[in-house]
């Protein structure tokens, strides 16, 4: 049902994949050093005999190595991810995959649906064109009232007009009263029909109870043949009680349009000839779809037997399959135009969509016209990049679906077609909105957004911005695409993240989906795209604190091992850091929520790396500070006040020693608030109100290490290897101050990068014309989303 293959690794997996064996190496290579280096020291060096001492140096180097490996990676992810579900959750969308969280903060497109993601969902029958007569829209008020007291329309043709919106209906589509207000159950569009057939004099239970083949007593007598996405209609059959059978049909305006051969004006049957529909296509669905208004057709015929398996020799449905001989030969009885007004919340989400480098796509099955009005409302089709001065849509931003696919398959002899990326290519990035479109064209979409490597083509990719100010993302594609019906399941499979309706959406769809939208809306596509922003980001935060935390303890381990010193961090210490400073740093960090800062910049590349310029210059500048006030203090310590209880007193369970470990420990607790921030920002205290989380662990870290200082010597001083009596109040003021010295530290290398980019930029020679720098003199202003 779904489709096969597997899923491809989420990009963020990946590239912790690689970051984790990179570390694991660096770690060993460090350990090992270590290891050599303190063994040359005690047996070649100092030559000592004492080969106890052996196992202590080996569970030292193990240390190192666990320090190394920031086992707390997997922890912050699950974190960040569970985190971002739940909270997700509470903002309707139900994450059925934890990977497809972050997924969602790569992606570089979504191809929505257009009724009731984009839309309210909330149809009503504004126009209508019945049996030559045509009732415009007025207001905001429904038509069906009109109909009903227009004496153009006999009492007769109101009936079949009645009963064809009652029994060409499925069963699951109705609508109840709740506080005088019609809540609909089923298909949309069918209940906006059965609330014009109410309009107009007809309950649609007691029609199709006392239809018979219509009702649940008498089906079988009957015949159904529901809507499909091939044929673009549905039809129900019934007898008659004169004899004979009347098929009644409904579905996309022009193929009921294209169906028909009669007509019915001033009590007579006319034929029609196929300039007479066309004039009716031209006049009434154009002008019903330019008002943003589904169209629908409706017809009937009588016949006297029934052949519900008979296929008509010449014409054919969309998909090119055969038609049934029962559903062509119609008489017109009228076109309507039903309104789903967009969201109000859906223009100004695409915008954010748009400035955080995500393109958005429509897929409908809806008329063309219909589609690109909705599409201009939403913001998707851009007056100024996608269309002509009078406002008509340049050649491929919109298309149906048959010319899609004809596009970009290639056909044999027997018609069969076979997908050519090359031709795709070719289309895509021009595609805006694809109107009239089946299932397979979403699977075809994601298919081939999902295996395009036109941003390899650096000709064309320049070619395609020059000309069109169209911006291909410099990666490969990450697509989410939405569906809710069953048909839509390979789609919502084969994308990178697939969004399935949680109130109009099949129970199959949401079981192919990873995430599931609570309210149909698009708005919270963006929302989600947030979160998943997040997740990166709260990942890249712990991996830039945990890091420097690395980068420090297997510095001092390795010169201390070198230069023949005892290093201050005993294995218990290491297992300390461990703790505090991997697996509560995971807490804290993974815990940071989201801000809308995150959707002003682009998506980040799949091949990108997760250690950004800016994270390693704040890694390495902030690990030389550590490592180099731990140097000084190891030698330089006699200043400091009350240090010694006697000339020399150093090593373990000195006081020297003991302010060592304490002076690392709140290095880590302070840098901890730097590492909050990925990109030089300088108030660190921004957001701390909005993560209590945080400040719980930050505030316990701090308690726990005055308990291990202060109270746990008495009892576990030879454990711990702390001083007897802890640090003074003096000490203590200076390990804090050496702490807070990490806020100033990183404000200097903030500065100092921004002086390192600005001297860059101001050696650069002055900028090239506008034709020269690659732009053109068109008059539309760039397209500020990279595809």
């Amino acid at each position: 049902v779904y489709g096969a293959g597997e899923q491809e690794e989420s990009p963020l997996y990946a590239k912790l994949d690689v970051m984790a064996t990179r570390i694991g190496m660096v770690g060993i290579v460090a350990a090992t050093t270590a290891l050599v280096a303190i063994l040359i020291w005690e047996y070649g060096v100092r030559e000592s005999d004492d080969y106890g001492e052996l196992l202590d140096i080996v569970l030292q180097t193990i240390g190192i190595l666990a320090c190394a490996i920031p086992e707390g990676l997997p922890l912050a992810l699950v974190i960040a991810l569970a985190l971002t579900s739940n909270k997700m959750s509470s903002q309707n969308n139900l994450v059925k995959t934890l990977n497809s969280c972050e997924t969602m903060g790569s992606a570089t497109t979504i191809c929505t649906d257009k009724t009731g993601t984009l839309t309210t969902n909330r149809m009503t029958v504004r126009a209508a064109y019945i049996d030559g007569v045509l009732f415009d829209v007025q207001g905001s008020e429904p038509v069906g009232p009109r109909i009903k007291a227009s004496t153009s329309i006999g009492d007769g043709r109101l009936k079949l007009l009645g009963d064809l919106m009652c029994i060409c209906t499925m069963d699951e589509s109705g609508f109840f009263y709740k506080d005088d207000v019609p809540q609909f159950q089923g298909n949309p569009t069918e209940c906006a029909l059965l609330k014009m057939a109410e309009e107009i004099g007809f309950n649609y239970s007691e029609v199709r109870e006392s239809t018979v083949g219509r009702s649940a007593k008498t089906m079988d007598q009957g015949n159904a043949k529901v809507f499909s996405s091939d044929r673009k209609m549905m039809s129900w059959t019934v007898p008659l009680p004169e004899g004979g059978y009347r098929v009644f049909a409904k579905g996309a305006s022009e193929i009921i349009l294209q169906r028909v051969n009669q007509r019915y004006q001033d009590g007579q049957i006319l034929d029609m000839s196929p300039e007479e529909a066309t004039v009716v296509a031209d006049t009434i669905i154009s002008k019903f779809a330019n008002l943003a208004m589904r169209t629908i057709g409706m017809a009937y015929k009588d016949v006297e037997k029934l052949d519900p398996d008979e296929l008509h020799p010449t014409i054919t449905n969309t998909d090119g399959s055969p038609a049934f001989a029962l559903e062509t030969d119609f008489t017109l009885l009228g076109i309507v135009g039903i309104e789903d007004p967009l969201r109000p919340e859906v223009a100004p989400a695409i915008k954010k969509c748009y400035r955080a480098g995500i393109d958005v796509r429509m897929v409908t099955g809806d008329n063309l016209a219909t589609a690109c009005a909705i599409a201009k409302g939403a913001g998707i089709l851009d007056l100024d990049l996608h269309c002509d001065a009078k406002g008509n849509v340049l050649p491929m931003r919109a298309m149906e679906g048959r010319i899609f696919r004809k596009m970009v398959h290639d056909y044999d002899d027997q018609g069969e077609g076979k997908f050519n990326q090359q031709k795709f290519d070719e289309i895509w990035p021009y595609l805006r909105v694809l109107a009239r479109s089946s299932p397979t064209d979403k699977l075809t979409l994601a298919k081939g957004l999902n295996g395009s490597y036109l941003y390899q083509d650096e000709a064309k990719c320049k070619a395609l911005w020059n000309d069109e100010r169209i911006a291909i993302f410099p990666d490969r594609q990450v697509v989410a695409m939405t569906g809710d019906g069953t048909n839509d399941a390979p789609a919502l499979k084969n994308a990178d993240i697939g969004f399935a309706m949680g109130i109009a959406g099949t129970q199959i769809a949401k079981d192919a989906a990873n995430i599931i939208l609570l309210d149909d809306n698009f708005a919270s596509i963006v929302v989600a795209a947030k979160w998943g922003r997040n997740v990166f980001d709260s990942i890249q935060k712990f991996l830039q604190f945990q890091l420097t935390v690395n980068i420090s303890i297997l510095t001092l381990n390795v010169f201390c091992a070198i230069v023949g010193k005892m290093c201050p961090l005993t294995v218990l210490h290491l297992l300390w850091l461990n703790l505090i400073m991997d697996s509560a740093a995971s807490i804290a960090l993974a815990s940071e929520p989201p801000t809308e800062q995150l959707l002003h910049r682009p998506p980040v590349n799949r091949n990108d790396n997760i250690i950004t310029k800016q994270m390693f210059m704040n890694m390495i500048g902030m690990a030389i500070y550590e490592v180099g006030l731990m140097v000084w203090l190891l030698y330089d310590y006699e200043w400091i006040p009350d240090i010694e209880d006697y000339p020399g007193d150093t090593g373990f369970k000195s006081r020297h020693y003991t302010l060592l470990f304490n002076v690392f420990v709140l290095l880590q607790v302070f840098n901890e608030y730097n590492a909050r921030f990925l990109r030089g920002e300088w108030q660190i205290w921004r957001g701390l109100d909005k993560n209590p989380l945080y400040i719980i662990i930050s505030v316990g870290t701090m308690v726990l290490q005055v308990v291990m200082i202060q109270f746990a010597p008495p009892l576990m001083t030879n454990a711990l290897k702390i001083y007897k009596d802890g640090l003074t109040g003096t000490q203590w003021l200076i390990c804090l101050s050496c702490g807070v010295g990490t806020l100033l530290v990183q404000q200097i290398l903030n500065r100092g990068r921004m002086l390192i980019l600005y001297f860059m930029k101001s050696s650069i020679a002055a900028p090239k014309s506008k034709e020269q720098a690659g732009f053109t003199k068109s008059s539309k202003s760039p397209e500020t989303t990279p595809e």
